[in-house]
């Protein structure tokens, strides 16, 4: 009973020091947001509102009545940057960089919006200096992504491979697929000069960080139709099946010259076709059809692609069909054919497109890293449209 008595007592003076506390923050944040110049708030308020140019006029007047606010100064180099105004973002965070009186994890921060700055700019080589600097700090892993960004842009595979195997977490899927490409670039630049030696080393490397690696196998296909070793080439496109088969439509025509090569084309349109049914792909059907022209002629190319368009009922199969038809059909009926084909056509080339997975970004032609946001592998090797037949 003592002890719930001593409670009652001791609430009011616990209720008297919280109000005495909240008094001094109080008295205290009054006396700071007095400190502050007044066109600092309404800069403040300017950006919230959404008016930029408007909030950096504000932080400029602000910067002239107290030059020692540092963080209105990172504010203000920061929306400079936003615009695109690089130089003078450059020339604000080197000004703070100049002064002696920042701490440590002032200049660090300061270095680091500079080398956003210049990246920003397309000064690769000052940027790329100055995230050298900030390794082996607390921002090593911020320097180290903005130097693999910078190694990517630059095309030096060779130290973008060094960067990412020091990156935490390295051994992630999507660090395996970026390595397993950097080597890959290494190789293709080798086999385009014929060091052939130097481009297996690389692709052995690529598929030892990424055993999925497609990209390796077509290009160690290559490499070994480059040095006229058409049975080794095809095994390792073959390779592209358990891999991925959605790449397959990528070597159907490297399967079919190695084949030709090898007089053994027969055997090439029985894999062509056994692919076809069993993976749909329109890309992989143009290929076949063209095969099929060539070898069986335009009926069986005609029936080809008609039992496709049924399985499989697109406008760009549609495309397809009319073409075969064009080649089989009466001289009266191909005038009217002509017509369609071309209304048909002319569509499917406007919606036709290749479509990142990771941005959206659309292109006619394949790309294994994305012109638009940098991802690599994000294309499927697959047109896609706007709209397709299927009821």
């Amino acid at each position: 009973m003592e002890f719930e008595l001593w409670w009652l007592l001791a609430f009011p003076l616990f209720f008297a020091l919280g109000w005495l506390a909240a008094r001094i923050d109080i008295k205290h944040l009054v006396k700071e947001s007095r400190a502050l110049p007044r066109t600092y708030l309404t800069g403040l308020n300017f950006l919230l509102n959404e008016q930029p140019d408007k909030a950096i006029d504000a932080f400029i007047e602000a910067v002239k009545i107290d030059n020692q606010t540092v963080e209105l100064h990172f504010a203000l180099g920061s929306l400079f940057r936003r615009r695109g105004e690089t130089d003078r973002a450059i020339r604000m965070h080197q000004n703070l960089i100049d002064r002696d009186d920042l701490s440590q994890d002032q200049r660090l921060q300061a270095l680091s919006e500079l080398g956003l700055d210049y990246l920003k700019a397309g000064l690769l080589d000052r940027a790329e200096a100055v995230f050298v600097q900030l390794r082996g700090s607390r921002l090593d892993e911020f320097a180290l992504k903005n130097l693999l960004d910078i190694y990517q842009q630059e095309k030096d595979w060779r130290k973008a491979i060094d960067i990412a195997q020091a990156l935490p977490g390295h051994e992630s899927a999507l660090w395996e697929k970026e390595v397993a490409n950097f080597h890959c670039e290494l190789a293709a630049a080798a086999i385009a000069d014929s060091r052939f030696d130097e481009a297996r080393s690389n692709l052995e490397r690529a598929l030892e960080t990424n055993r999925k690696s497609v990209r390796a196998s077509i290009l160690l296909g290559d490499l070994h139709a480059a040095q006229g070793d058409d049975e080794a080439a095809l095994e390792a496109w073959k390779r592209v099946e358990t891999q991925n088969p959605v790449y397959l439509a990528l070597v159907a025509e490297r399967i079919m010259d190695a084949y030709r090569r090898l007089g053994r084309l027969e055997q090439g349109m029985q894999l062509l076709r056994s692919y076809l049914d069993s993976y749909a792909s329109l890309d992989l059907l143009d290929a076949v059809f063209q095969w099929e022209l060539q070898k069986e002629g335009a009926q069986a190319a005609y029936h080809l692609v008609r039992e496709e368009l049924r399985r499989n009922p697109t406008l760009l199969g549609l495309d397809k069909l009319l073409e075969a038809a064009l080649l089989t059909a009466p001289v009266e009926q191909r005038t009217d054919i002509e017509l369609v084909k071309g209304l048909v056509h002319g569509h499917t080339r406007r919606v036709a497109r290749y479509r990142c997975d990771a941005c959206g970004f659309k292109a006619r032609q394949f790309y294994w890293r994305c012109p638009a946001c940098g991802g690599w592998e994000t294309y499927p090797p697959r047109r896609t449209e706007e709209f397709d037949l299927t009821p």
